[in-house]
């Protein structure tokens, strides 16, 4: 398996999706604290940079659904969003603040913007937090640009190209290199099937983990530790550690 520092805890891993979003207010410090103290040491969250690069923990697009307010991160100055609240009375947390409160947890995060990465690339050089952190994205570029500036200091899962190269290697055809440090994928995505027992194979072949998104169901979090994979992400961290549990494989 991959030798970065991040991946470097017993499988499988459990991961706290936006913190926990269906037991707490998603993407918040009250959501990473429940977290924590339930034992996780692995959270998945977002972050955008606002428009003076000010880099927020905050998942949407537009910031109607949580905030009330309109528009998008990155249309505001931090000053103007500071005060904003999310569900719960939360605010939105500085990832600074994210890295400061919890010096021991381990971050999975995907950059929404291409001003959050390079916000997020500034944020890890200041905090010297490449050991803590792996960067996902939806966006092939975004993290050739990061692998780019950090080569192997940063660990980072497989973009879109990625995951087809390992789903095609898992069908035995020919995929070419599977460069990242992990992957991290759904169950199935436009309809295909892409967590299988060849995919599994292709990655473990190798050394590349498989973490699954987003599951929340009880029955399907035992299938997929039954099929082999090395990470679960849940909105809900106190099931998932009951079924770890339940199995003799939590280790959090």
């Amino acid at each position: 398996m991959s030798g970065h520092p991040y991946l470097d805890a017993a499988r499988p891993v459990p991961f706290a999706h936006r913190g926990g979003g269906l037991e707490a207010a998603e993407n918040t410090l009250a959501a990473f604290a429940h977290a924590v103290r339930l034992g996780y040491r692995y959270i998945e969250t977002d972050v955008h940079a606002t428009r003076d690069g000010v880099l927020l923990v905050f998942h949407d697009d537009r910031l109607e659904r949580l905030t009330g307010l309109p528009g998008c991160p990155g249309d505001h100055r931090w000053a103007e969003l500071k005060a904003a609240k999310v569900q719960g009375g939360e605010g939105i947390p500085l990832f600074d603040a994210l890295l400061e409160s919890f010096p021991d947890t381990r971050f999975n995060i995907d950059p929404k913007t291409d001003a959050a990465a390079e916000a997020l690339a500034t944020a890890l050089e200041r905090h010297q937090a490449f050991d803590r952190v792996c960067v996902g994205s939806f966006s092939g570029a975004r993290l050739a640009r990061l692998r780019k500036r950090f080569g192997p200091r940063l660990c980072t899962s497989a973009g879109p190209l990625g995951v087809a190269r390992a789903w095609l290697a898992g069908k035995g055809l020919p995929s070419g290199p599977l460069a990242p440090d992990c992957f991290q994928v759904p169950v199935r995505q436009y309809g295909v099937e892409i967590v299988t027992p060849g995919f599994l194979r292709a990655a473990h072949a190798r050394g590349k983990q498989v973490h699954v998104w987003t599951i929340d169901d009880a029955a399907e979090m035992g299938r997929l530790l039954d099929l082999g994979v090395d990470g679960i992400m849940t909105d809900r961290p106190t099931l998932l550690r009951q079924v770890m549990e339940r199995r003799g494989v939590w280790r959090g």
